[in-house]
């Protein structure tokens, strides 16, 4: 069966085909402004499977995922630690903060993590060609891309123009011909109105106003849109196949990729558009502004990354998936019984009543069934809750198989043991051995009262023995860092 995906571009479900056997792969990533919840783990563990499975089907995938460390967001945050003094500190924070979860949600490294702040050079130079392509205009040294020069603009999110709402911060819509153009360089720092809508504290003195850049119009900072077109195109190119990110960035940040990377280029930008579905928790869709979110390193100390990746992969990446307490029961239960299985297998096969002649057909055929019922399910656009229940399928018999034999079919195990590592693992990115899952409690016992202990010794004018005691937690993998509330932590 070929792979075929649904592009949101069409709204029609397309043969998947690419050149040369390689895959441009474009993953909006976060802004840093905050730490990654549920919500943006989804996202991100749904791209890792569909390029896991791209390479299954034999492409060479080279994935570029952006880190927008340039954000008004960002910047209302400085001055909120004593260590956070400007924009670019708050984004390490969080930069560093997220990398640590994606390594612990057990994902694939993208090929780069471009940054916004490294491709302001770019950003300018695109912006450059917009303005003497005739799509784009200098105001009051800020800068905004016309929405009526480029013929197709809403195609992607199935508007009409004189549909569209006005776009950006209201004290711009006086620069703009027309209220839906959208700014690609904006003059000065970040305003004081912005700052005050995203601060999630009081500010002592002036307000921050983030990095500014030179640029031919002004002293400024790069508008959010024009960032992932520079990045994507500096380096997948002009064109790429897959461009990933959240149903809710159809409007307006990919409809202005769209505009903005063809209007410079002539080129089509995006062959294939994927966006995934929303993570809900209690009817709400999860997000920091709302404050409803679960962040991923709380819940990987809780769950577990195998626990984690099973529940989304009980749902289809372009639906909405409700989070709840009975979801993770089930996510921890369907996860139990493809280790219990695997391990099961594993002692079964090496154990000496495994015989090469003891063919069990019924495992056999439970295993062949299991390899095209999930490859059927992943080509069926990534439909990864019917490839888990092709591998729930063959827990199933490979339990009954080792119950109902004395003599073990040493072959078929051997086939199940790898059809269970090739998809479960490789694929869908579990780890049946070799992972401390589950709750972290004791640990977290453990280190807070070494803390305890080093507060004290502290507090007792032992800062030798308390600065040992910090060492003794990094030497392990315990990373402190003391505040203004008291010392934090996290394991690396």
């Amino acid at each position: 069966m070929t792979l075929s995906v649904t592009n949101t571009l069409s709204g029609e479900r397309e043969a998947f085909e690419v050149d040369d056997g390689e895959v441009l792969l474009y993953v909006c990533g976060l802004t840093v402004s905050d730490d990654a919840h549920l919500g943006h783990a989804r996202a991100w563990v749904h791209a890792d499977i569909i390029h896991r499975w791209l390479a299954y089907l034999g492409y060479d995938v080279r994935h570029v995922e952006n880190v927008t460390d340039v954000n008004e967001k960002i910047t209302a945050r400085a001055g909120e630690r004593n260590d956070w003094e400007t924009e670019s500190d708050v984004a390490r924070h969080f930069t560093a903060e997220i990398f640590a979860d994606m390594r612990g949600l057990n994902l694939l490294r993208a090929e780069v993590y471009p940054r916004v702040s490294e491709h302001v050079s770019e950003i300018i130079d695109l912006v450059e060609t917009l303005v003497d392509r005739g799509y784009a205009y200098e105001s009051n040294g800020s800068v905004y891309f016309d929405v009526t020069q480029f013929d197709d603009y809403g195609r992607l999110s199935n508007q009409e123009l004189e549909e569209l709402e006005a776009q950006g911060d209201p004290d711009e819509r006086s620069e703009k011909r027309h209220p839906a153009d959208f700014a690609l360089w904006k003059a000065d720092g970040v305003s004081e109105s912005a700052v005050r809508e995203h601060r999630k504290h009081e500010h002592d003195g002036a307000l921050p106003t983030g990095q500014t850049w030179d640029s031919p119009w002004s002293e400024g900072r790069p508008g959010w849109h024009v960032e992932c077109s520079a990045m994507s195109m500096t380096h997948l190119g002009e064109t790429i196949d897959v461009h990933m990110g959240g149903r809710d960035l159809v409007f307006p940040h990919h409809e202005n990729e769209i505009a903005q990377s063809e209007a410079a280029t002539g080129e089509r930008f995006v062959r294939y558009w994927l966006h995934n579905g929303l993570l809900e928790t209690e009817g709400e869709k999860m997000s920091s502004s709302l404050g409803n979110y679960w962040s991923v390193s709380d819940a990987l100390g809780e769950l577990g990354v195998n626990v984690v990746r099973t529940f989304y992969a009980g749902a289809q990446y372009r639906t909405d998936q409700a989070l709840s307490e009975d979801a993770l029961a089930e996510a921890h239960e369907r996860f139990e019984r493809l280790q219990r299985a695997y391990e099961t297998a594993m002692a079964a096969a090496d154990s000496v009543d495994a015989a090469t002649k003891a063919e069990d057909e019924a495992l056999h055929d439970a295993v062949e069934a299991t390899r095209s019922e999930f490859e059927a399910a992943m080509n069926d656009d990534f439909n990864v809750r019917e490839a888990m229940a092709a591998l729930l399928d063959l827990a199933a018999a490979v339990n009954r198989h080792v119950e109902a034999s004395e003599t073990y079919d040493y072959p078929g195990l051997r086939r199940a043991i790898e059809t269970l590592e090739t998809f479960g693992e490789d694929v869908l990115g579990l780890q049946f051995t070799g992972v401390d899952d589950g709750d972290a409690t004791l640990a977290d016992e453990l280190v807070e009262l070494v803390l305890q202990i080093r507060e004290e010794e502290r507090e007792a004018g032992n800062y030798e023995r308390a600065d040992d005691l910090r060492d003794a937690l990094d030497d392990v993998g315990v990373e402190v860092e003391d505040g203004p509330d008291g010392p934090t932590y996290r394991f690396e």
